[in-house]
């Protein structure tokens, strides 16, 4: 099954997931464009007052909302793609995959090369991958060194969801503003602020 949706409120998308993830046995893909207001999700155990500047999110007025799945923050606007799978346990073993986090990463990576880098998941095409290329690191999808997509899984013994939100744009005063330096941040990030962390996938 296959939902596409735009501007649907990314509080009333992570409620619809989790219905068909937990109420159902179909596979799901879904993809929203945008949320209408800037707004912080939060993975479920994550801590407002260790991830966000809380007095510039009050003063401003921005939702915080925590999702059913694990993950990191993100502040989510008009301008991110949010696209979620939703599977059961027969399905990944067409492809060999159990269910296990870093298994069901490492399907979506390939997934996604067909998408960023059709070129390289070709068997007829030669190596021409370069430093600047799509690929995932360590829980993020990255081009070179840049991250501009941010995954979040739930597992159960036999059905899973990974879902993940595209920074197609993004506002760099938000991130500066609302979300501190994570303390526990992927080893390629090198203490690097949001600007430098972060790319745009409208520049690719």
């Amino acid at each position: 099954h296959v939902l596409r949706l735009k501007g649907y409120q990314i509080y009333d998308q992570l409620i619809m997931e989790e219905a068909l993830f937990r109420g159902t046995k179909t596979n799901w893909l879904i993809m929203n464009e945008g949320t209408t207001e800037p707004t912080v999700v939060m993975g479920l155990s994550g801590k407002p007052d260790h991830l966000l500047h809380c007095d510039s999110v009050r003063h401003d007025g921005i939702k915080v909302i925590k999702r059913y799945s694990g993950g990191g923050t993100v502040v989510v606007d008009h301008d991110t793609l949010f696209v979620s799978i939703i599977g059961d346990g027969e399905f990944m073993k067409e492809y060999g995959v159990r269910l296990y986090p870093r298994e069901i990463m490492g399907w979506t990576e390939s997934f996604y090369k067909k998408v960023f880098s059709p070129s390289s998941s070709s068997p007829s095409s030669p190596s021409s991958s370069t430093s600047d290329d799509f690929a995932l690191r360590e829980n993020d999808y990255v081009f070179g060194a840049k991250k501009f997509g941010g995954n979040a899984q739930c597992i159960t013994r036999d059905r899973w969801v990974h879902h993940t939100s595209f920074l197609f744009d993004y506002n760099p005063e938000n991130m500066h503003n609302y979300l501190k330096l994570p303390t526990q941040a992927p080893s390629y990030r090198l203490s690097r602020p949001h600007i430098d962390f972060l790319c745009r996938l409208k520049d690719r």
